[in-house]
């Protein structure tokens, strides 16, 4: 009974070697999935986080779509209060220009003073003079 069997001996180290061989290869396979999932998993946080950015990203441009809009309004309702403006403008122009031909009235006029109060005064020498 010390003696056993050479061929079974074979098979059962045979049998114990495919074990230790299929729980290799068993962890191997766990371990592989395990870091096929966490790798997955990376990528998925990174597209997570750039799902938000994006988010974020649009929600900035939407309110600078808003601040544009608003700038908008704004122009337009400076244009129509310049629009209103241009009529006051346009009399400030008529009076401006009554005013420039009115000093060159007053230039003319002053001058033709000046010439009669010379008349005036040399009449007033030459009257002074006679008596």
């Amino acid at each position: 009974m010390a003696s056993a069997n050479p061929a079974a001996v074979a098979e059962s180290d045979a049998a114990a070697q495919r074990d230790e061989l299929a729980e290799s290869l068993a962890d191997l396979f766990t371990n592989v999935s395990l870091m096929v999932r966490g790798e997955l998993q990376g990528t998925n946080n990174q597209l997570g986080l750039l799902e938000k950015m994006n988010d974020r990203v649009a929600q900035e441009y939407s309110n600078y779509g808003d601040v544009a809009a608003g700038l908008r309004v704004f122009v337009e309702q400076l244009n129509e209060k310049n629009q209103g403006f241009e009529e006051y403008v346009s009399q400030i122009d008529a009076i401006d220009q009554q005013v420039t031909e009115f000093e060159a009235v007053v230039s003319m006029l002053d001058k033709h003073v000046g010439l009669l109060e010379k008349k005036v005064k040399s009449a007033y020498h030459i009257s002074s003079s006679t008596q």
